[in-house]
């Protein structure tokens, strides 16, 4: 209904009108309906108009002030929803997340959590904080905000079961090409399909022989390390790329690759860092001399 958006001249949500189309889908197919909030006019309207659940998306979880507020419209608000969901904050911030998560718990409201990751990123450590400290309450995994491609939801979807979350908020659409924002990560009700059969026909089998998940702390932390390992990697294919260029600079300069007093300057600082990073440092320079050759 309500759609925040970095730049004013994007689709910003079709607004109140909207709520009638829930309604319609509410009634005609008897599931609960629920939308993202993000004032508390938008928590007014959208409980006035019986909406069930509410979320707050990660700019607005950004804002203590503004989670405050709607949690204060949700009190005082005559109709209740039956759930509020609070999405992970944009910036890594397992702190305010659990402090959202407690400002929405005083409206005796049940809460539950979503993790979409920051900026395109997992950030599972966040995530694991906030499950550790608060394993009483959901924990939903938004995969499509968490990739921002849709052809990566599939094997984010693995992660519920590995993480033992309580469930995900996928976007769909019919034909995501068309959709007036985020089509990059949308998708079609058959890709969904697909990408469930696996996870809930394991599920099963697991509910079946009732084998809890003992390695799901090892889980986390691998997922954390995976993380790190991938920024890891980026870090260095965007520093080959930045050698790539001082090479064609030195090239158009007349000069040489290889400066004997700046490669003992930084290897004395890395030396500090300890032997094992001063190897690793050792194997990226010898690269990069490749790269400006």
């Amino acid at each position: 209904m309500w759609k925040p958006r970095t730049r004013p001249d994007t689709f910003q949500g079709v607004g109140i009108e909207g709520l009638s189309w829930l309604q319609e889908v509410k009634e005609r197919f008897g599931i609960a309906v629920a939308t993202e909030v993000a004032t508390p006019d938008h928590v007014r309207e959208a409980l006035f108009a019986g909406i069930d659940y509410l979320w707050i998306g990660a700019r607005t979880s950004a804002n203590p002030i503004a989670v405050q507020a709607l949690a204060d419209t949700i009190r005082q608000t005559t109709r209740s929803p039956k759930g509020v969901f609070i999405k992970n904050p944009v910036n890594a911030d397992a702190a305010l997340w659990l402090g959202n998560i407690e400002r929405l718990e005083q409206t005796g409201v049940p809460v539950a959590a979503i993790h979409r990751g920051c900026n395109h990123r997992p950030c599972w450590s966040v995530a694991h904080t906030v499950r550790t400290a608060r394993p009483d309450i959901p924990m939903l995994l938004d995969p499509s905000h968490m990739s921002g491609d849709a052809a990566k939801i599939a094997d984010l979807m693995a992660k519920i079961e590995e993480l033992s979350l309580d469930g995900a908020m996928v976007e769909v659409h019919p034909d995501p090409k068309s959709a007036l924002s985020d089509n990059n990560q949308q998708m079609t009700p058959a890709q969904l399909a697909d990408a469930l059969d696996p996870i809930l026909s394991r599920l099963c089998l697991v509910s079946l022989i009732s084998t809890p998940n003992e390695s799901e702390e090892l889980n986390w932390l691998r997922a954390e390390i995976d993380e790190l390992d991938d920024t890891l990697w980026a870090t260095i294919a965007a520093r080959m790329e930045v050698s790539k260029r001082i090479g064609e600079w030195k090239k158009d300069h007349g000069v040489a690759p290889f400066q004997p007093e700046r490669y003992q300057k930084i290897r004395e600082k890395i030396k500090e860092k300890g032997d094992y990073a001063l190897r690793i440092w050792e194997i990226i320079h010898e690269q990069s001399l490749n790269e400006q050759h």
